[in-house]
């Protein structure tokens, strides 16, 4: 683990993308602090309509790799998290996110009747549209990064993971059959066997625009 709390700032500005690592295992302490993380990250209408697959056995590594053509992060890296998106997990019983959010004070009865008779409509119209698969990919995307941070504070590093065979990982992970179910990404986490330097980044001044695109 790292010697001092890092910034959200300081950890954006210091992770880089890894791909060699020590053998060293993550611990179950900091596997444990990375997932609560990333159950935390925000969730389009609280469906947390997401889910992670912690892979730490040779046998798992081995089949992401097969999946990863062979990359070497797979190979390395003590702990693969499989990010799963769910995007028809919206027609399943919530009823205890809400009994949560009433217990927490969060929500009253009242916009707990509202929010779920909205969020319904506004999923049915993601179904006819074809979207979503789409939304379900973005809120596995966002607790991806959440992961990618808690892990740079905890002194490991990461490597988010987009080159794979989606049809080969879900073998990996037992959803073979579930075409229900869809990967939105891949994260390698260990100890660096490598120093990264900073490759930079084009001047905010390229890519931040206001009101328009295009207009600076």
């Amino acid at each position: 683990m790292s010697s001092r709390i890092l910034s959200v700032a300081e950890a954006i500005r210091t992770r880089r993308t890894v791909r060699h690592y020590r053998p060293e295992p993550v611990s179950v302490a900091d596997l444990d602090t990375l997932l609560d993380l990333a159950i935390e990250a925000p969730t389009s209408w609280n469906l947390q309509d997401r889910s992670i697959v912690a892979i730490t056995s040779e046998a798992g590594r081995a089949g992401v790799t097969w999946a990863t053509g062979g990359q070497p992060q797979p190979q390395e890296a003590p702990l693969i998290l499989v990010f799963v998106a769910e995007p028809e997990s919206w027609r399943d019983d919530h009823s205890d996110v809400y009994d949560q959010a009433r217990d927490n004070d969060a929500w009253s009865e009242e916009f707990v009747t509202m929010f779920a008779a909205a969020s319904q409509e506004f999923q049915e119209d993601l179904a006819r549209r074809g979207l979503l698969r789409e939304y379900a990919v973005k809120d596995a995307m966002i607790a991806a990064t959440y992961v990618m941070l808690a892990a740079t504070e905890l002194g490991l590093a990461t490597s988010p993971m987009n080159g794979w065979d989606e049809e080969k990982v879900k073998k990996t992970i037992g959803i073979g059959d579930r075409a229900d179910l869809a990967i939105a990404l891949l994260v390698a986490v260990g100890y660096p066997a490598e120093r990264r330097e900073h490759p930079g980044r084009r001047a905010r001044e390229r890519n931040v625009f206001h009101e328009v695109y295009g207009l600076r």
